[in-house]
């Protein structure tokens, strides 16, 4: 039996062939005579490695000429803080909160400045999406927060939302940590996104944010240095010790994302894939997915057996058929198989066939 179809959330599935690249390069990167994580990150090797990066990335999500590209640390959660103390000037911020992560967000930048919610789907149970059109902000909003994908209870923005458009100012931050490179960004409607990369773009370790230069310059006072996006910016994301092995492994995705038809033809996969799922999911007795249709992730899907008493056999048979990691977060329980870029459509489909078939033996 070849490799299992790994659904985890994240840290995630990454691209066979990068994996099999990387490993190939261990001990040795281009016949330097040194393998990535022991070279110093000022060295012509690993700055090769960092340029090809950025301009890959660049590249791939069509990122503006004005808009910096950083290479962080701290996770998505770190940037819950580090977003405020870059951009709140100390003022008032507004929230939407459509799952735990926004939650999060929220209560985080209530530390640095007046954190407010905009709106909210929580009476909902987080399976809608507040349209645009019903957010209360505020016409001194520093900037306006949303998690493009819920992570954890699988609601997603098909579309960014146009602030303008509702005669707002502000710029819009997204945490876009589990649907980067899925999908196009529209960049014309975006201040500042920011990600994890374990989730769609290689290993723990490495933090992204894209922010445009004019939001830039602004950070509190107590902002710690490396935080500080000005001067991460200003010293080429190497301020301090970047975390070099998570970004040449990034590195590898991109350019494996580049091979494979870039950003469109992922999206083009990515939509296959959730179809198939979802399908699977709405045309069965057992199976229930509670999200509206208009707003389910592509990324996260969450999904629940009617009779829960039997959720610890689905799962051993999932194991035993080398579907892993699909338990549900522990705050909402059931299953959740992530399908992030690197999961094969093959993976898709085996995870359908198992379910049709337990489910057949349930009848």
């Amino acid at each position: 039996m070849g490799r299992a179809f790994n659904f985890s959330a994240g840290p995630a599935v990454m691209p066979e062939a990068v994996l099999q690249q990387a490993a190939s390069e261990m001990l040795d990167w281009h016949g330097s005579g040194m393998g990535v994580m022991e070279m110093s990150h000022r060295g012509k090797e690993f700055i090769s490695i960092y340029e090809q990066a950025e301009a890959d990335l660049r590249e791939l999500l069509a990122v503006p000429a004005h808009f910096k590209i950083l290479f962080m640390q701290g996770g998505g959660l770190a940037e819950n803080a580090i977003v405020p103390l870059n951009l709140s000037q100390g003022g008032a911020m507004d929230f939407v909160l459509t799952g735990s992560w926004s939650q999060k967000s929220h209560k985080e930048a209530g530390k640095y400045g007046s954190a407010r919610v905009a709106a909210s789907a929580q009476a909902d149970g987080f399976t809608t999406l507040p349209a645009p059109a019903t957010w209360q902000i505020g016409a001194d909003s520093r900037y306006v927060h949303i998690c493009g994908n819920e992570t954890i209870h699988g609601v997603e923005f098909h579309e960014l939302p146009e602030l303008k458009a509702l005669g707002c100012d502000a710029p819009l931050v997204v945490d876009f940590s589990s649907h980067v490179a899925s999908r196009p960004v529209d960049w014309s409607r975006v201040g500042l996104a920011f990600g994890g990369a374990q989730k769609n773009l290689g290993p723990a370790g490495l933090t992204l944010v894209i922010v445009r230069e004019d939001l830039i310059g602004h950070a509190l006072l107590h902002c710690p240095s490396a935080f500080d996006y000005k001067l991460v910016a200003d010293n080429q994301s190497m301020y301090n010790t970047p975390p070099t092995y998570s970004i040449y492994m990034a590195g590898l995705v991109f350019q494996w994302l580049k091979q494979h038809g870039g950003i469109a033809a992922m999206e083009q996969r990515n939509i296959a894939k959730a179809q198939l799922l979802y399908d699977c999911i709405d045309s069965s007795a057992l199976y229930i997915n509670k999200v509206s249709k208009n707003c389910r992730s592509r990324m996260n899907v969450p999904f629940f057996l009617r009779d829960e008493s039997r959720n610890d056999a689905f799962l051993a048979g999932a194991k035993a058929a080398n579907l892993l990691q699909l338990k549900g977060h522990k705050s909402v329980g059931g299953m959740r198989a992530s399908i992030y870029n690197a999961m094969p459509l093959e993976g898709v489909q085996a995870l359908v066939a198992y379910m049709r078939e337990f489910e057949k033996t349930q009848a």
